[in-house]
């Protein structure tokens, strides 16, 4: 039976520059653009050559998730218990895929009692925890290369190398779980080629095992539109279902994705306030920082799709030049990376609007010395430069 989406009765505003000079906020507030997310889905769904499901771990508001269903996907990677509660808050028929591949007993017995559909497994003792899976379910098995093209992979963390993977994939089989295999090329990818690779390896470890599997699962990895021009994802999913056909033949699997970043970023805009500034404004203090919504940019870099308005609105069209900028809190750690580029006639109290900041950043947010992104105010639309390709 299908859940009640969430509702939220909250009228939209227009955009955030409506909503900053009317309520000139002192705290930090993301704003969502329902049409923008609903749209990404879309896109999403038009291109990608198999199902394409959702990424919890980016951002899994109830606005996101109640969004995404709408627009028709059903399916939602999860790493734990309490994200799988939380899509089943939106539909309790949603499709659950528990790729995070290490998990305690519990959280095997959760991942059992909540239906999870797929599982994901890159050692043999975590295999056997799931003994009490139900045959009929799908188990993949995980396995990373050393390829490039991401700002970082997950191949530290997670994933067989490939002759493991054989092995793994041949006792899941003989098991009488259905056999799969997935991958995730690293965050922020946009190298087509990182994808290419890891489906060619992926048809020999199918080979070598002597298996064939149901599902490949190609991971995340989609680039958001940070900076410069907006990433070619047709251009990536094209490769996908090229290399596929051309690795598998008449053997090819059924494809599933799970974007996080690519799906979600897009669909805010963080709004910060300068707090103060050093006199000689070169040093600016924002309300905002690491250890709040602009953690992920400790470990992505700077975005380049930044703007500034004054209390009243008005952009700051100064010649850009390269500020150091702290967070709000006291410890000196909440700095981000050198050099965020404000225009030179920005001042205190104006607000630093930050596009595509979507993925990971109310996810991460800490309240750390009573900072701390908790508000989220839904527009009807993000102005500036969201959606559009440069």
């Amino acid at each position: 039976m299908r859940g009640h989406p969430v509702k939220h009765l909250a009228t939209p505003w227009v955009e955030p520059e409506t909503y900053l000079t009317r309520m000139r906020p002192d705290h930090p507030v993301l704003f969502l653009s329902p049409d923008e997310l609903q749209s990404t889905a879309r896109r999403f769904q038009e291109g990608f050559p198999g199902l394409v499901t959702y990424a919890v771990k980016a951002n899994e508001r109830s606005e996101v998730l109640s969004n995404l269903d709408a627009a028709g996907i059903a399916g939602f990677d999860v790493s734990s218990p309490s994200e799988m509660r939380a899509v089943r808050a939106i539909n309790t028929a949603a499709v659950l895929h528990y790729n995070n591949p290490v998990r305690s007993p519990a959280e095997v017995t959760a991942g059992i009692e909540m239906r999870a559909a797929s599982w994901s497994v890159d050692e043999l003792s975590e295999l056997r925890k799931l003994e009490e899976v139900p045959r009929s379910t799908e188990v993949a098995v995980q396995f990373a290369l050393p390829v490039g093209g991401a700002a970082y992979d997950f191949g530290e963390r997670s994933g067989a190398s490939p002759a493991r993977a054989a092995e793994l994939l041949a006792v899941v089989a003989a098991s009488g779980w259905r056999p799969a295999l997935c991958f995730h090329p690293g965050t922020q990818c946009e190298d087509p080629q990182a994808w290419v690779r890891y489906i060619e390896v992926a048809a020999q470890i199918a080979e070598q095992a002597g298996v064939r599997i149901a599902r490949l699962n190609v991971g995340g990895g989609f680039a958001a539109h940070r900076s410069g021009r907006a990433p070619d994802l047709q251009a990536v999913f094209d490769a996908i279902g090229a290399a596929t056909a051309r690795a598998f033949g008449d053997a090819a699997p059924a494809l599933i994705c799970e974007p996080g970043r690519a799906m979600v970023a897009e669909a805010f805009t963080l709004a910060t306030r300068i707090k103060g500034m050093r006199d000689d404004g070169r040093v600016v203090f924002l309300n905002d920082g690491i250890y709040g919504g602009l953690i992920d940019l400790r470990d992505m870099g700077l975005p380049e799709r930044v703007r500034v308005l004054s209390p009243e609105g008005t952009p700051r069209q100064g010649l850009r030049v390269p500020r150091c900028v702290f967070g709000p809190t006291c410890d000196s750690l909440d700095r981000l990376p050198e050099g965020l580029l404000l225009p030179s006639d920005a001042m205190p109290g104006d607000y630093v609007l930050f596009d595509a900041m979507g993925a990971y950043s109310i996810a991460m947010s800490t309240g750390f010395n009573g900072y701390g992104l908790r508000h989220v105010v839904t527009v009807l639309g993000l102005g500036g430069l969201s959606g559009q390709a440069d």
